[in-house]
């Protein structure tokens, strides 16, 4: 007699690049489409073309997709921040600085819906998810790192936080305020930040 495998209790098989890759690009999807309110563990799923309980082989609940979600998008913003720090061994610190903003307000435009999960403790608790709290930590060293390199000897948690303002709040204005709709598209949107960086690099 044939056995049939019960796909409610088995692994679903692996699709190219992982189905469990496939279901964090899938919410990714779902975030800058709609926001945290389009995403459920159901339409992830339904997207995804898995069944309705595959994707609770890999996350536990909607906030366990929430924070791998949100883990991959500051390493991604850590990998762009540090590239830019790292252009000081062969640029000045005025480069380094438009380099950075670019790099931040570059990754809430071509990622709206991560970039504001990311900054919502409200729609997760970072600190029951190591790989938020490491890959976090990552981003804020690399933004620290910035401040003592156009700062130096003045640098300060006050001028980080200050820098952080900066460019939290033109990513924001861009993504989810007033200039997301004076500025309809993405493309728009990013010569309007590199502009303003721009301007604001010039002080270094």
């Amino acid at each position: 007699m044939d056995l049939v495998t019960n796909t409610e209790s088995t692994p679903p098989a692996a699709k190219p690049g992982g189905l469990r890759d496939q279901l964090l690009q899938t919410s990714r999807e779902l975030l800058d489409e709609g926001g945290p309110a389009a995403l459920s563990m159901r339409e992830v799923a339904r997207r995804a073309g898995c069944t309705h309980q595959a994707p609770y082989h890999y996350f536990a609940n909607r906030e366990a997709i929430l924070a791998a979600v949100v883990a991959e998008g500051f390493r991604e913003l850590a990998d762009r921040l540090e590239a830019a720090n790292d252009l000081v061994t062969t640029h000045d610190r005025r480069t380094v600085s438009e380099a950075s903003s670019n790099a931040y307000v570059g990754f809430a435009i071509m990622n709206p819906g991560v970039f504001q999960v990311m900054f919502r403790p409200d729609m997760i608790n970072h600190a029951a998810y190591p790989e938020v709290v490491e890959s976090g930590d990552r981003a804020r060293d690399a933004l620290r790192r910035l401040v003592e390199i156009l700062y130096q000897d003045e640098a300060s948690t006050e001028l980080e936080i200050a820098m952080w303002a900066n460019v939290h709040g033109l990513a924001s204005l861009l993504i989810s305020g007033p200039l997301n709709y004076e500025i309809p598209t993405k493309e728009a949107r990013l010569t309007y930040a590199e502009k303003v960086n721009k301007m604001y690099a010039d002080h270094f």
